[in-house]
């Protein structure tokens, strides 16, 4: 299922329209010789908080594309978006992906949509962009379809919305069986935890090895964390019976 969110011209308005404070900035990811993807990401460095690529979202992408064989088909949403870089790598390892960010957020949603089109990806056709409330079911979370993956780069930024998010994410591995909820975030505070709201919404989270993320590419994780402690998380749904893993 595709969601119409804007027509061609406008997408291409979007484009036209660069600020001079914007940039390129380009991620490459390599595996044997015949091998390698550039993503473009356009940069607002004066912007908001969704319009630049923050240390999480390479990490996470580079987690991606080493699994990339395993990507094509899987049907993904990405939340929080942002500047989408995750996301569109999966669309471009033919994933059927639909990005996310906040519905009332209407630039942040342009913003996208200008990084789709900077990768060649037609929203509407290739890739889909819909606005999301955190912790609201509105209609557009029950237009979604169904998902095997949910991503997410840094979306555990600000306390006051770590519940919508986990809500969010709670009703959406309800619906779609089987799925997980795999998402990088960065250590902001020793004091912030999502322990015990896992626990309310029946959900366990277990730490990914991030060792070997992005070797294949020759990269140093360590230069996009820039000294910043990032975690690389899986959550899933606690089955009847089961019992609780957290973090």
């Amino acid at each position: 299922m595709r969601f119409h969110m804007k027509s061609g011209s406008e997408d291409n308005d979007i484009v036209a329209a660069t600020a001079t404070a914007e940039h390129i900035r380009k991620f490459v990811f390599s595996g044997s010789p015949a091998e390698r993807l550039e993503i473009k990401i356009p940069e607002l460095l004066q912007g908001a908080y969704s319009f630049y690529t923050w240390p999480c979202a390479p990490v996470l992408a580079h987690f991606l594309w080493e699994r990339r064989q395993t990507l094509a088909g899987k049907r993904i949403l990405e939340l929080g978006s942002g500047t989408a870089l995750p996301g569109i790598l999966a669309a471009k390892c033919r994933a059927q992906v639909v990005l996310t960010d906040n519905c009332i957020l209407p630039k942040s949603l342009a913003h996208i949509r200008k990084s789709c089109l900077a990768n060649q990806l037609q929203p509407g056709v290739d890739i889909d962009v819909v606005g999301l409330s955190w912790g609201l079911l509105l209609n557009s979370v029950f237009r979604l379809p169904p998902l095997d993956l949910i991503i997410a780069a840094d979306c555990f930024y600000d306390p006051s919305v770590f519940e919508d998010i986990v809500v969010t994410v709670a009703f959406l591995l309800e619906r779609n069986a089987g799925a997980k909820f795999i998402f990088t975030y960065q250590e902001r505070s020793a004091d912030w935890s999502i322990e015990a709201l896992l626990k309310k919404w029946k959900l366990q989270a277990l730490p990914v090895s991030m060792d070997d993320i992005g070797k294949e590419s020759g990269v140093d994780l360590l230069e996009f964390m820039g000294g910043h402690t990032i975690h690389l998380l899986e959550i899933t749904r606690v089955e009847s019976g089961g019992t609780i893993n957290s973090i």
